[in-house]
């Protein structure tokens, strides 16, 4: 498999790195690194980033969810402002979409605008998730990758695929190397939430999970190279 045009989600807390909190410059600068081979052999890249180094709006139950996903929202804004920096720094040309204005910080997104950038092998980060609250970064991204027509969704996580329970827990644990989306949705296997999941059956968008902690995991999901398990459609 090689991919032509990708969508990666990147953790908040993988940004973090052991920190737990804000941000990693190691951490970033080697997923930038492996970022940009793909990039330098015509891959058009998509960017998604979590907002969980900063802030998780659901574990704040004493404020307005409404509010608690806005703080949120803008997390994701810093995030992929400081990614799309560091990516700079290693070569890369860089623009941020966001679903609301951010002054001259970001642009606003429009497919076309995307794709225009995508066209002269800029890397895009969608940042804002879908810019309304109630719906998560995993929404976001099944949402913009759908709408990209991007081939495959990359989900770097600190776990090596999707299992059939918590390997944590369960040192039994079967790992998946292919699981449908439909088997994920029916037995809550968790690789995104419910509404990105339905999305993704609906709209036929395939994922790929991966352990970002495994050398070079990224630059080989990119070229199609996965160590870890595939959500079929």
């Amino acid at each position: 498999m090689r991919w032509n045009r990708v969508l990666l989600k990147l953790s908040g807390e993988a940004l973090a790195g052991p920190k737990k909190t804000g941000f990693d410059e190691t951490a970033v600068k080697e997923v930038a690194r492996q970022v940009k081979i793909s990039v330098d052999a015509g891959v058009e890249v998509g960017i998604v980033t979590g907002g969980g180094n900063f802030w998780r709006g659901r574990t704040s139950s004493d404020m307005d969810r409404v509010k608690a996903d806005q703080i949120g929202m803008l997390a994701t804004v810093m995030n992929c402002i400081y990614v799309s920096e560091m990516f700079r720094g290693a070569g890369m040309d860089t623009e941020i979409l966001t679903p609301f204005a951010c002054g001259t910080m970001t642009k606003l997104f429009s497919k076309d605008l995307a794709n225009e950038y995508f066209s002269q092998g800029k890397v895009v980060f969608f940042a804002g998730g879908t810019g309304h609250p109630y719906f998560s970064t995993d929404t976001g991204i099944v949402l913009r990758a759908v709408e990209m027509e991007a081939d495959v969704i990359l989900l770097a996580k600190s776990v090596d695929g999707v299992y059939d329970s918590d390997p944590a827990l369960n040192p039994d644990a079967k790992k998946y190397e292919t699981v449908s989306i439909e088997e994920v949705i029916d037995k809550k296997l968790g690789v995104v939430d419910l509404t990105a999941s339905i999305m993704c059956m609906e709209h036929r968008m395939s994922m790929a999970v991966f352990d970002m902690n495994e050398p070079d995991s990224i630059a080989n999901a990119m070229q199609g190279k996965i160590n870890g398990t595939i959500v079929t459609v």
